[in-house]
């Protein structure tokens, strides 16, 4: 069984010396360095494949991505008919939850105010409401925030979320377009993990700022670590400026890297990461993918799919 890597932007040599030492009996080739026949790949590993190479590999049998989202592997408009599997792992998913609750909280405890103040070498006391008097709307109710969910609700706040269907929840949880208006307002801080698709390209906007419910004295407050192709930039900055949002945190952009003259560098109250929210460790993204190879060449039936109507 020949796995081959087919990636791009992404540190090859680090995932390849990973992937011989999780699986040194799995043969593995790298697209665009090693010469291999397309016929005798059976595996892919890969993150915003070229379009059209997994079209060539006639005897595939799944492509594993190796990031959270797929938008990079949905835009490949030939892709093969064989099972593309999204990237669940816990390491992620705890480096996720990480950066949700120190968002939340760099926010709602005005640690920019006080870094601010400190700078200016002032003592400076700045009012606090209790957690219970924020509530934070988790939008996009998949994996992360399921996890996200009960360490906020442990913190005291108020959390509720939305998903695009119905789903158990242990929260309340709006859904579909008619659920949407009554999340946002119930809404102080919003973070948003939805995955990038037609209809959520751009969804963080002017319009969806304005049904926020910024209840709390501290309110709203964006947070998105999904996609910048959810966000449209310029609406935010304004916002920010105008204090329509009193504070933001963005782990992804647009253009990646965010140029050094972008007007957001500078916007007021907002936190830059630069797409490290979640980074893919590759030990434990590769032992993950091993046990899920493993396991489907056993009969058994892979985890995670992608939905390729749904687009995730």
């Amino acid at each position: 069984m020949t796995t081959l890597l087919l990636s791009t932007g992404w540190h090859q040599d680090e995932w390849l010396a990973n992937w011989r030492a999780t699986a040194p009996d799995r043969p593995i080739l790298r697209h665009g360095q090693d010469d291999y026949d397309p016929a005798a790949i059976d595996y892919v590993l890969t993150w915003k494949p070229p379009a059209g190479v997994l079209r060539t590999l006639p005897n595939l049998k799944a492509v594993f991505n190796l990031g959270a989202g797929v938008d990079g592997l949905m835009a490949d408009p030939d892709l093969p008919p064989v099972p593309l599997v999204r990237l669940v792992d816990d390491d992620m998913t705890y480096r996720m939850g990480e950066w949700v609750i120190l968002q939340v909280l760099t926010h709602f405890r005005q640690a920019l105010a006080y870094l601010d103040v400190q700078r200016k070498h002032e003592w400076r006391e700045f009012e606090q409401p209790a957690a219970n008097a924020a509530r934070v709307g988790l939008m996009g109710y998949g994996t992360l925030a399921r996890h996200c969910a009960p360490i906020l609700l442990s913190l005291g706040f108020n959390v509720h979320g939305w998903s695009r269907s119905q789903r158990p929840s242990d929260i309340t949880l709006y859904y579909g377009a008619e659920g949407l208006d009554a999340f946002l307002k119930r809404t102080d801080i919003l973070v948003c993990l939805l995955p990038l698709t037609e209809d959520t390209r751009g969804i963080l906007d002017a319009g969806l700022i304005a049904r926020l419910g910024g209840e709390s004295p501290l309110g709203p407050v964006l947070i998105n670590a999904g996609r910048g192709g959810l966000q449209t930039e310029a609406d935010i900055l304004a916002a920010l400026r105008s204090g329509a949002l009193k504070g933001a945190s963005l782990d992804v952009f647009n253009e990646e890297p965010l140029p050094a003259d972008d007007p957001m560098w500078d916007a007021p109250n907002l936190v830059i990461t630069p797409h490290v929210a979640a980074v893919s460790d590759p030990t434990s993204t590769l032992r993950n993918i091993v046990r899920q190879i493993e396991a489907f060449e056993r009969g058994e039936p892979l985890r995670n799919v992608v939905d390729t109507m749904r687009g995730y």
